[in-house]
């Protein structure tokens, strides 16, 4: 029976390879992204009572998540830890840590009633080794990292797991297209991304749940 997977954040490079990964696997794939770009769900995952609707029009619909894929994103960054502006933490806490507790409150129920559910989020290396120009970013993508595995802590002991998947940063065709002489060492194409996303389902939920899974190399 094809999946039902959820992929917040779609409209952009990672989120149109995961979707193509899925779709391609015969998955139904469910995209959302503000803009509503390339066929997504426009919901403004900042937007608490929207996204609690969306979850119950996919209970409607399909009484099950399979998947819940989070790569809502974004960097902001300084040159030195004094130069760091709050306000770019307070747009990171929106985008990365805000938009998370909305998804993932809204739909635990719906991966919880799956019988072989996967939730994960995109982190960084920074997150652990953080540097003073990357204050905001690391601070930010660490509580990302601390709500997934309390979240995981949740599903502990079900059917359905939680995991974090870590880069250093992600690159796609555009961005070599754009820099050809720069070799993105380091970098986890989105691609790959992709496959190791689709590949949590190769083991049991158990040996998934709350586990980083470094895809630095």
């Amino acid at each position: 029976m094809p999946r039902v997977i959820l992929i917040a954040g779609a409209g952009g490079p990672a989120g149109q390879a995961v979707v193509r990964r899925f779709a391609a696997q015969g998955d139904t794939v469910i995209g959302v992204d503000r803009s509503g770009a390339d066929g997504s769900l426009p919901v403004d995952l900042l937007d608490q009572a929207a996204v609690q609707q969306l979850a119950e029009r996919i209970k409607t619909e399909h009484g099950r998540v399979d998947g819940l894929i989070h790569l809502v994103g974004g960097w902001r960054g300084s040159k030195t830890f004094a130069e760091t502006s709050l306000a770019d933490w307070a747009f990171l806490h929106d985008l990365l840590i805000r938009t998370l507790q909305h998804v993932t409150l809204a739909f635990e129920p719906l991966l919880r009633a799956s019988e072989d559910g996967r939730f994960a989020i995109v982190s960084a290396k920074a997150a652990q080794h953080p540097t003073q120009g990357n204050a905001a970013y690391a601070s930010a993508k660490a509580a990302a990292e601390a709500w997934t595995l309390a979240f995981a802590d949740a599903l502990k002991g079900g059917s359905s797991a939680a995991a974090v998947l870590v880069v250093t940063a992600l690159v796609h065709d555009a961005m070599r297209a754009a820099d050809p002489g720069r070799a993105f060492k380091g970098f986890t194409d989105v691609a790959d991304l992709a496959t190791a996303l689709t590949d949590l389902w190769s083991r049991p939920a158990a040996e998934v749940n709350g586990r980083r899974i470094d895809l630095t190399g």
